[in-house]
């Protein structure tokens, strides 16, 4: 395939907005990394009028995909984890072209993985986390075990990713193999869930006691990104929040996770009077900094 391929990679090598090429081929046992096909080509450029263009390819009993994707895009990737299989594209392709070291220095990065990127991405990951929690926890006492447990394993999944950012690791496709080494408990707890022979309930009741003792434990590196943004100022409205540039991609998530900051006693609502007899202004402030 890599043969069919070699005019499409040189053709885009010449051109000077290309940053890099890789070449991604399947491995025995391991299809989900290139989505089936047989290879995937990454063509990393400088800009392009759509961030990520997709073609895909066929030559006899095989099938390849083209990527081309913007330097912007693929930093975008890395930093919110929204494209997981990309760190197994750096990581495992191979370099048919490189710009002034492009992928090389890209990769030096990735394994530096600065202390910014880390803060955000573990803050992302525990509003995830809490907003699946608080759900799960919800569909339970209202006896929605089916929908508990969805949420309970999106929950466990997001526990195990902020385990291994925590760790100064990306969480890469195989999470779960990352976590095992790291925090051996967490694949415990998901193992327990899925394979225990206890009825449903009793198997969500269990795990709902256990979690709650990991994710107390990660509240201090999960909320640091949120409390650096809540020390800029006193007191702050849900509004100015929302907007804030460097909150923007908690998204939906936020509301929920402020919630249970309140109820930890980490965050305090402030109430403001408004012109309405009994109605308040509910705004938010950070009760204590973070050690």
């Amino acid at each position: 395939m890599e043969d069919i391929l070699r005019p499409i990679y040189q053709e885009r090598a010449s051109q000077a907005n290309t940053l890099g090429v890789l070449l991604v081929k399947k491995q025995p046992n391991n299809t989900p990394v290139t989505n089936t096909f047989d290879a995937i080509l990454l063509i990393l450029v400088k800009e392009a009028d759509s961030p990520v263009f997709v073609k895909h390819y066929t030559y006899k009993n095989e099938k390849a995909a083209l990527y081309t994707v913007t330097d912007e895009k693929l930093r975008e990737w890395i930093l919110l984890g929204t494209h997981r299989k990309i760190f197994d594209w750096l990581y495992n392709g191979k370099v048919i072209f490189e710009r002034n070291e492009y992928i090389h220095n890209l990769k030096t990065e990735i394994t530096e993985f600065p202390f910014y990127g880390r803060k955000l991405k573990m803050g992302l990951e525990f509003a995830k986390l809490i907003r699946r929690y608080m759900d799960g926890k919800a569909f339970f006492e209202n006896g929605h075990y089916l929908d508990a447990y969805n949420n309970i394993v999106h929950s466990l999944h997001h526990l195990a990713r902020l385990s291994v950012i925590e760790n100064g690791f990306h969480p890469e496709v195989t999470v779960w193999q990352q976590v095992k080494m790291i925090e051996p408990e967490i694949t415990k707890l998901y193992e327990e869930l899925v394979n225990s022979h206890e009825t449903l309930d009793k198997r969500l009741e269990l795990l709902f006691l256990a979690s709650e003792f990991l994710i107390h434990s990660k509240m201090k590196s999960g909320m640091m990104h949120l409390a650096d943004v809540l020390s800029e100022k006193e007191i702050w409205s849900i509004n100015e929040l929302t907007n804030h540039k460097d909150l923007l991609h908690y998204s939906v998530d936020l509301g929920m996770l402020l919630e249970y900051l309140i109820d930890k006693h980490v965050i305090e609502v402030v109430t403001i009077e408004t012109k309405g007899p009994g109605v308040f202004h509910r705004y938010y402030k950070l009760t204590k900094k973070l050690s």
